[in-house]
């Protein structure tokens, strides 16, 4: 595929798409572990503490309907393609981006965030509270561009942060909250488990498989040890009565920790055994299905300024969403512990045509790579402004405080809260 042949296909065709099957890597029948998500109200209020949960649905493919798990969502797949991009960047590829550089700010563990990796894209909070040549990000000239931008007119947004418009954006963290820009995404992958066994719950579907945890304690530590609260560090404990803190007129010891339900107890410094558990948790599928689909219909929604440039930002975004796929491919879909799959073949990609017939074809990394870099001097040739370097911008003050506040806390054991816990690698991303 050439240049001129994209530019054909997103300005006629409906999409291209691609059905890949994929296995576990340790081969097919492999339990997989897909992402859990807090379980319903309904199975809450039979049982507390009702375990995590995959997300179930029953889908019609090739016929009968039959039971599917999500493996990837249409979010945590666009972080994952987000992440691919960075890659290629780092290898040299010329996509535009904005990066928030961390350096120097004395923060552990941060050095730069992009607006390929914040939750909100070019929009997000990280980088509207970032300074941009000394002005608030968005009180600049080209983040007031960015608030102003639409879908008549994205020139902006694609000489800033293209991948914003492929995977979608949403501007509604200013001041005019949801009313403020939006972008439907053009982009969509997702990953599915099909054919699941599963089995009825405590009021829902879940799977037959299970999954064990233990642990046996070396040191053979008991919870009927009790802990207290240590008089020389409220955020640390002791076993001895002596050294604890006292309450009463009977100065009994203040069991550790104060503040949580069934204090004094070994688990909650983390010693003592693990008590061996089961929960319906893991699949086993007849085959797992990686689906994408590039809409060159959502592609048309988007102008940039006239005829010539339409064609050419369209196409940028179009081979940047290949590049994407085939980087994915290249790279591996490693999803998280114990769900790493690999392709079971190689399925092309089908140019759907408007009348929903389709055209088989056959794009590799090499070839996804010289056509985006084909699309990017064309849409420079067609008058973008588009820069190999990102828009680099720096943190302010403030934004530096919260992120070491947090930290601060974080090591004092005082900033988890339960409802800040992930759902295992699901990602957001919208």
């Amino acid at each position: 595929m050439d240049i001129g042949k994209l530019n054909g296909m997103v300005a006629e065709d409906a999409a291209l798409r691609r059905r890949q099957v994929l296995q576990p890597v340790g081969g097919k029948g492999t339990k997989i572990f897909p992402p859990t998500y807090p379980p319903s109200d309904e199975a809450k209020r039979a049982n507390r503490n009702a375990p995590p949960r995959h997300v179930y649905e029953r889908r019609r493919l090739n016929g009968p309907e039959v039971w599917c798990v999500l493996a990837d969502s249409v979010q945590s797949q666009a972080n994952r393609l987000e992440e691919c991009l960075l890659d290629a960047i780092r290898g040299g590829l010329p996509v535009p981006y904005v990066e928030v550089d961390f350096s120097g700010t004395g923060l552990d563990g941060i050095s730069k965030v992009t607006s390929l990796d914040a939750p909100h894209r070019v929009y997000d909070a990280i980088l509207r509270d970032s300074l941009y040549n000394g002005t608030p990000f968005m009180e600049s000239d080209i983040g007031q561009r960015l608030a102003k931008a639409k879908a008549e007119d994205a020139s902006t947004l694609l000489e800033a942060s293209p991948a914003a418009l492929l995977f979608g954006a949403w501007h509604s963290t200013g001041q005019g909250g949801g009313l403020g820009a939006k972008f439907a995404r053009c982009l969509i992958s997702e990953i599915v488990a099909v054919d699941v066994p599963v089995e009825d719950g405590e009021g829902e579907v879940q799977t037959s498989g299970r999954r064990t945890g233990s642990r046996i304690d070396p040191l053979g530590i008991l919870n009927r040890v009790k802990i207290y609260q240590a008089k020389a560090d409220s955020n640390d404990w002791t076993v001895r009565e002596d050294e604890a803190v006292t309450k009463g007129a009977n100065k009994e010891p203040v069991l550790y920790p104060a503040r949580k339900g069934k204090p004094g107890r070994a688990s909650l410094i983390n010693h003592g055994n693990v008590t061996p558990s089961v929960q319906p948790l893991g699949v086993t599928c007849d085959h797992i299905e990686h689906s994408f689909v590039l809409s060159f219909a959502a592609l048309r929604r988007l102008r940039f300024g006239g005829a010539e440039k339409d064609a050419a930002g369209r196409s940028l975004l179009a081979a940047l969403g290949l590049v994407a796929l085939t980087e994915q491919d290249a790279r591996g879909y490693a999803l998280r512990s114990r769900c790493d799959l690999v392709c079971d073949g190689r399925a092309p990609l089908e140019r759907v045509h408007p009348d929903g017939a389709t055209d088989s074809i056959v794009l590799d990394r090499a070839a996804a790579r010289t056509l985006y870099q084909e699309a990017f001097e064309s849409a420079r040739k067609a008058g973008f402004n588009l820069s190999a370097e990102p828009l680099r911008l720096t943190p302010q003050a403030k934004l530096v405080e919260i992120v070491r506040a947090s930290q601060r806390l974080a090591l004092e054991g005082k900033g988890g809260n339960e409802d800040e816990a992930g759902s295992n690698g699901s990602g957001a991303g919208d």
